[in-house]
């Protein structure tokens, strides 16, 4: 099985109108179907453009703001992986239920279908700038490419949840990130590399680029986007098939292979799922 994904790098920058994110959406669906893509990524918290619209004094939305466009920006994304017939991670959107704010990266099946996945980790800023809160539970999810998980930025850095995700079937790991400088790109970097060699899996990442001058905590941004491999004799020995020139407005494109992930976790050079163990540290398939 093989499925060819898109990850976009986000470029934000001052709005005034849901038209014109609308439009800016899709010029990059545009571009990854154009490159015949099956899957395609945008990063975390790239609504947080719509905030830049502001009101009718001239001032920033606020966080709060933020999940009066959700209906809108479901119903763009609905229709677009429709019309595309491509998968489409929606970066993340915050959303309300009941008093609180979740940090929730969608997924966009072609047929319609939207699926959830509140972000598990949540930093101490998102905590106490924007009173965000952490999901409770992770799920993976049954496409026709194959079995993947969306683990949002923070949830990368904390390897028991991406093990939670491959014992449960995820071969790939989508994760849309947000970071405003080199410390905070390069823990997710970094990290992403760790689970692809500790699972054995693929881990397609990106990120916010450009400023959103108005908007608090969205003025600084530093991403790229990689697709990340395991480090094996069938991939590429840093374990890159492709990454994005940093803080540049572009899409990166690669092929995933699955069935290369099988044969090195069955005879690889080392075989880190199968030698896991679970007699010393238990995870969710033992459970």
């Amino acid at each position: 099985m093989q499925m060819r994904v898109s990850a976009v790098q986000y470029h934000l920058h001052t709005i005034h109108s849901f038209e014109e994110f609308a439009n800016q959406v899709e010029h990059y669906i545009k571009t990854a179907e154009e490159f015949d893509a099956d899957f395609v990524l945008f990063p975390e918290f790239f609504t947080t453009q719509l905030m830049s619209i502001g009101n009718d004094k001239g001032e920033a939305l606020t966080i709060e703001e933020l999940p009066n466009f959700t209906e809108q920006y479901r119903s763009l994304f609905i229709n677009l992986a429709k019309k595309t017939k491509m998968h489409i991670i929606g970066g993340t959107h915050v959303i309300r239920k009941g008093d609180k704010l979740y940090n929730v990266a969608h997924l966009f099946y072609p047929d319609g279908r939207v699926a959830e996945q509140a972000k598990l980790h949540i930093t101490p800023t998102e905590v106490k700038e924007w009173n965000m809160s952490a999901g409770e539970g992770l799920e993976v999810f049954e496409t026709e490419k194959g079995t993947i998980a969306m683990l949002t930025c923070y949830d990368i850095e904390f390897p028991e949840i991406v093990r939670m995700a491959k014992a449960k079937g995820a071969d790939v790991i989508f994760c849309p990130s947000c970071t405003d400088d080199r410390h905070g790109f390069h823990r997710v970097r970094y990290t992403s590399h760790a689970r692809a060699v500790e699972n054995q899996v693929y881990v397609v990442t990106t990120g916010t680029v450009g400023s959103l001058p108005t908007v608090d905590f969205m003025r600084a941004n530093f991403g790229q986007a990689a697709v990340i491999t395991p480090n094996d004799i069938p991939f590429p020995p840093r374990g890159i098939l492709v990454e994005g020139e940093i803080n540049q407005d572009m899409i990166v494109t690669a092929d995933l292979n699955l069935e290369l992930l099988y044969k090195v976790r069955e005879s690889g050079s080392v075989t880190t799922w199968r030698d896991r163990r679970t007699d010393l540290y238990p995870d969710w398939e033992t459970k």
